[in-house]
């Protein structure tokens, strides 16, 4: 609905009222309805799970049209991200958040910084998707809030052809609410745990659950080893579930990313179930680290499995959970992407230990055999040592192609003297086009950086404390922020407009015209930043 529709349509219901709401101003109410397009967090999950559907619809179409987001554990980090791309870009197309489970446990636990273990509340994370939609729909407010002063201003000074410009704009304004992948981590629990999570998160807004095939109770970041895996069919459970929640709550377009840790994984929680030879269960357990029985070496307690007519003892370890063959990651990987998609996923994702697009393509290749739409949810992790991997690429394709390498230690290849030379330049260069390159490669529909914002706020903190407290005083805050923020045009250099000042200022008017206190006059500071 156009603006001028809102007005009359709030015209006409204070008129009905017979004089009784004629302390109601339509236009106001007509602005503060549009400020607050999103009632609930289930509109939101509607709303961006069409999003989602239309870029995985685009991306199968032309595989340039690939997506990002960046990480972020709070609300205003996240408010801040649309704003500046809002900025810089003009518009939110195919820029989402993510909501990292390793941030949640690291910066928004009770029980203070924990590591990626599922050890936090599991409420803490449908409150982190409220807390961004939040400050999303905030930013919203207050661009249409600047929009609506602007408009206000054009029509004191008479100016019509400013007026229909800022309508124009009011009407084609576009919401900074856009798509939230979230972590579910590995459920939480058994499958209804993973419902009840599932269903919090979506109320709170979320049309994108991301869930990884590890055991819920030993969960281990995907960077870290000691992962373990659970057979098919319970990860498939905990699929389920993911669905039968968007569909209770009417959002059938919701999204489901289905992650596996097979990679770096080389344990599993428990044998299969198999029925029949080369079933789900049987290729499962086809990958475990086996040793045939005999009368001779049979040991008291042991587990053993039948196949092909040979008894086989899997190999146990004291922890009771059972070690796969070295060397099957990758074929797990693939097995384990198949079926996510043939039950229910929409996207996948593998978890890596190095950013290597052909490493990634060489399992989307096998993936991609089998479902030809295949896409995949890429962690372009901060995990990664991303200089020395791609100096080390580099290096690798130099020395197969017979270029001389002498002058170069591949080991201290992250070392500054190299800085400027050709190796660098090139692997600057391969980093550069990374994600591009593994979109049209590699299947991946979706870059993520999953721990972005938790490395800025550090390096931004250590950069001013290091100032503020040295010999640079106050000029290391003004030379290093405010001056900056100042010249690059950072909204938030008027800290108090961005944190809803005017926004009030404006209801007080709406609710008691000239007898409304305002923060907004001659005498507030902010004033200096105009």
């Amino acid at each position: 609905m156009a603006y001028q529709d809102h007005i009359i349509e709030m015209s006409q219901l204070v008129e009905s009222k017979g004089g009784t709401w004629d302390g109601i101003r339509p236009e106001a109410a007509a602005r503060m309805r549009l400020q607050n397009r999103f009632k609930t967090g289930l509109e939101i999950a509607r709303y961006t799970a069409d999003i989602m559907r239309q870029d995985m619809a685009a991306y199968d179409a032309d595989a340039s049209q690939y997506t990002q987001s960046l990480g972020c554990w709070h609300g205003f980090i996240g408010q801040q991200k649309m704003i500046s791309i809002k900025k810089h870009f003009g518009t939110t197309d195919r820029k989402y958040l993510y909501l990292s489970g390793w941030m949640v446990a690291a910066l928004r636990s009770e029980f203070g910084p924990l590591p990626d273990q599922s050890m936090h509340e599991k409420t803490s994370v449908p409150a982190l998707i409220e807390e961004l939609y939040t400050f999303l729909r905030q930013a919203d407010s207050r661009e249409l809030n600047i929009l609506f002063r602007q408009l206000d201003g054009a029509r004191a000074a008479g100016d019509t052809t400013r007026e229909e410009t800022l309508l124009e704009a009011i009407d084609g304004f576009q919401t900074h609410v856009v798509p939230v992948i979230a972590d579910i981590d590995a459920g939480f629990g058994n499958a209804e745990a993973t419902y009840l999570l599932a269903k919090k998160m979506i109320e709170a807004g979320a049309c994108a659950l991301q869930i990884e095939n590890q055991v819920s109770d030993e969960k281990q970041c995907g960077h870290q080893d000691g992962k373990v895996t659970v057979p098919h069919e319970e990860f498939l459970a905990k699929v389920r579930a993911c669905r039968y929640a968007f569909l209770e709550l009417g959002v059938e377009n919701g999204v489901i990313v289905t992650r596996t840790d097979s990679l770096g994984a080389g344990l599993t929680k428990q044998i299969a179930v198999s029925h029949a030879p080369g079933d789900l269960g049987d290729q499962y357990n086809s990958f475990l680290d086996c040793e045939e029985l005999t009368p001779e070496n049979a040991h008291n307690g042991d587990v053993i499995i039948s196949r092909a007519g040979k008894l086989l003892r899997p190999k146990r370890l004291p922890s009771n959970l059972f070690q796969f063959r070295e060397g099957t990651g990758a074929d797990r990987c693939v097995l384990d992407s198949i079926t996510s998609l043939q039950n229910g996923a929409d996207l996948i994702w593998i978890e890596t230990e190095k950013p290597h697009v052909e490493q990634i393509a060489s399992m989307m290749d096998r993936i991609r055999k089998v479902v030809p739409n295949a896409k995949l949810v890429y962690n372009n992790s901060p995990s990664f040592n991303w200089t020395l991997s791609f100096r080390q690429q580099i290096f690798d394709a130099w020395k197969a192609a017979g270029k001389d390498v002498s002058a170069y230690d591949r080991a201290g290849l992250m070392s500054v003297e190299y800085d400027e030379t050709a190796l660098a330049s090139e692997a600057d260069e391969r980093i550069r086009t990374f994600q591009a390159d593994a979109a049209r490669r590699a299947g991946i529909f979706h870059h993520l950086i999953t721990l972005p914002t938790y490395h800025t706020a550090a390096l931004s903190t250590d950069n001013l404390a290091k100032e503020y407290f040295g010999a640079q005083g106050m000029l290391g805050y003004v030379a290093q922020v405010q001056r900056q923020e100042i010249r690059q045009g950072i909204a938030c250099v008027r800290h108090q407009n961005m944190s809803g000042s005017d926004i009030g200022d404006d209801h007080k008017d709406y609710f008691a015209g000239e007898a409304a206190l305002k923060a907004g006059g001659v005498h507030n500071t902010m004033n200096q930043f105009a």
